[in-house]
């Protein structure tokens, strides 16, 4: 389906941030002035007033950026073969680079005054709207370079995305997958939509021949795929460098302020839970009734002929209901995101792939999706609306300077979401196959979402540990550090076919370093606080919304304690795994 031929009430209404790429265009070009107003400023930063007004004028030039950035970049989501959007994409990325370059001198001077001047201002009401961004500089002082030095990383920018993009250009425009056989025979198109379905189906012979064809179609392209994702590494190898940092992963870590520790963590309790996993795996064997299981068999429903699907409108009605435990104010946003124009729903030819959620202050969150009416597309509805809420809640709370959430609380509402889902779904579903269903989807998020992701952080680990010391990244090396984690984690009790290997070279989440384990924490943070408000109600919704309130007003770790959790011990990880294993049980004794 081509994107002209999606009915409109299926598209988001991006005519809400500009009313036309002509008009994004025109709001790019009267940026040239502020921009250079801003630039003019440059060594005036000696008052406060000096400093108040320099702030306030990047955050104002900053916030009309965004809000075109987040048009064009949702325009090309929708057709990324469109040659306008992209056309459109280069200019904003032209302009960032040039507000990035003018802008560059202001942390520089800031950080040249005098820590107690910082500690003053950043105490003062008047800057209260800068109060983050202050503490920030005072805590980071040693990263922060000269502004020679910082222009010239401003002047990256424009290149240094270019390795993510490329990616996204080869994998959803310029891939032709094969075709494969479906459950009756027929010989359809490949697509990564379809992908999704086929290595769910009940027909292992569709599972094996989608997963063959997938990998094998990476497989074509594995030496350009592994130059991206190297350059990509050595990219934030580069940035961590040149900001004094010892590795890139202490660097990523840095920006939530999050201890290095806490990945390592929580690696090691995943390991702690292999023998759950195993567990997992052998039920998953018994239940399919296999000889040997293979890697196309994690995916299986291990229920047969009990397929749950949904129109978009049960999907957002199941959603809704699922959801009013969140209470009045939470379900009439839903009902304006269903309404008003926050979703993208159906797959079209070369729109981006999977889902996300992305957000604009002036407006609304807008929420992409490739709706194919499985149960699991419903929870990913529930999922990117959980982010659309945090960013809802925390735009309408913060100021604009406070209102964009660290990544390391991203997953947090989203998984939320999810897992009230899964509770309201058993608490009203009495069939048997259909609970074993639910639980089903409730075991693969705790091995994809904690277990899988983790796994993908230890790759990004050792990816970058080895391009650090100096060894050789290709796809020969890339594919043996995937294949031998494959083995560490399901070696035990599943048939690590050699296709897995190219699996990372699909993975674009790697091309953002440091991100995925935060999928990992998130889970584990979420669960807690959704059995909170499903044993709790309204005091932990309570507790709950000042987290979603709460932007980047505070740091992650402190505003998940205004939760109930606290992220800093290793305790919410192992509590979760324990609900994992509960959950396997829960299993065996189900079916």
């Amino acid at each position: 389906m081509k994107r002209n031929e999606v009915p409109a009430e299926y598209k988001w209404k991006l005519e809400d941030i500009c009313a036309s790429p002509e008009e994004a265009v025109r709001r790019l070009a009267a940026l040239d002035k502020p921009t250079k107003d801003l630039l003019a400023m440059r060594g005036t930063l000696k008052t406060d007033e000096a400093v108040l007004k320099a702030l306030k004028f990047s955050d104002e030039i900053s916030l009309e950026l965004e809000e075109v950035y987040s048009y064009a970049s949702f325009l090309q989501a929708g057709d990324n073969g469109d040659s306008a959007a992209q056309q459109l994409m280069q200019r904003v990325y032209s302009v960032i680079v040039a507000f990035s370059s003018a802008a560059s001198f202001l942390v520089p001077e800031l950080t040249r005054l005098p820590a107690a001047e910082l500690k003053r201002m950043a105490a003062d009401p008047r800057f209260e709207d800068f109060s983050v961004q202050l503490g920030e500089i005072i805590r980071q002082k040693k990263h922060i370079l000269s502004d020679k030095e910082e222009l010239l990383l401003s002047l990256t920018h424009d290149f240094s995305g270019k390795f993510s993009e490329s990616f996204d250009m080869l994998t959803d425009v310029e891939f032709t997958f094969p075709k494969v056989r479906d459950e009756k025979g027929n010989r359809i198109q490949l697509t990564h939509a379809r992908y999704r379905n086929l290595i769910e189906s009940p027909d292992r012979a569709v599972r094996r021949g989608a997963f063959k064809a997938m990998f094998g179609t990476f497989a074509k392209y594995r030496s350009t795929l592994a130059s991206l994702y190297t350059g990509s590494v050595k990219k934030d190898i580069f940035y961590a460098k040149a900001r004094k940092y010892p590795s890139a992963l202490v660097a990523s870590l840095d920006d939530d302020n999050v201890d290095p520790a806490v990945y390592h963590k929580l690696i090691e309790a995943v390991h702690e839970a292999f023998p759950t996993l195993d567990d997992y795996c052998a039920l998953r064997k018994k239940a399919l009734g296999v000889g040997e299981l293979h890697m196309y068999d994690l995916y299986a429903p291990l229920v047969k002929n009990c397929e749950m699907k949904y129109s978009p409108e049960e999907a957002k009605a199941l959603v809704k209901k699922a959801l009013a435990v969140m209470g009045p104010e939470y379900v009439s946003l839903l009902d304006r995101a269903y309404t008003e124009g926050w979703i993208d729903m159906f797959e079209n030819e070369g729109k981006t792939s999977g889902a996300f959620c992305g957000s604009t202050y002036k407006v609304h969150p807008y929420v992409l999706l490739n709706f194919e009416g499985r149960l699991d597309d419903v929870f990913t509805m529930a999922h990117e609306l959980g982010h659309a809420m945090h960013s809802y809640y925390s735009s309408a709370a913060q100021c604009h300077a406070k209102a964009d959430y660290k990544i390391f609380v991203a997953e947090v509402a989203s998984t939320v979401n999810e897992i009230l889902l899964t509770k309201y779904l058993l608490s009203v579903t009495k069939d048997k196959a259909q609970r074993c269903v639910i639980i089903n989807h409730y075991l693969e998020q705790f091995r994809t979402t904690v277990i899988r992701q983790t796994m993908f952080a230890e790759f990004e680990m050792l990816a970058h540990e080895a391009a650090e010391k100096g060894e050789p990244l290709n796809y020969e090396s890339l594919n043996a550090i995937y294949y031998q984690l494959n083995k560490d984690y399901y070696g035990r009790a599943v048939k690590v076919d050699e296709a897995i290997a190219y699996e990372w070279s699909r993975i674009p989440h790697f091309y953002n370093a440091f991100y995925v384990y935060k999928y990992a924490t998130g889970f584990s943070a979420a669960s807690a606080i959704a059995a909170d408000i499903w044993t709790n109600g309204e005091k932990a919704v309570a507790r709950y919304k000042k987290f979603l309130s709460g932007g980047c007003s505070d740091y992650p770790i402190e505003l998940l304690k205004k939760a109930g959790v606290d992220l800093s011990t290793n305790e919410p990880v192992r509590r979760c795994m324990s609900e994992f294993a509960e959950m396997v049980k829960l299993m065996k004794e189900s079916l």
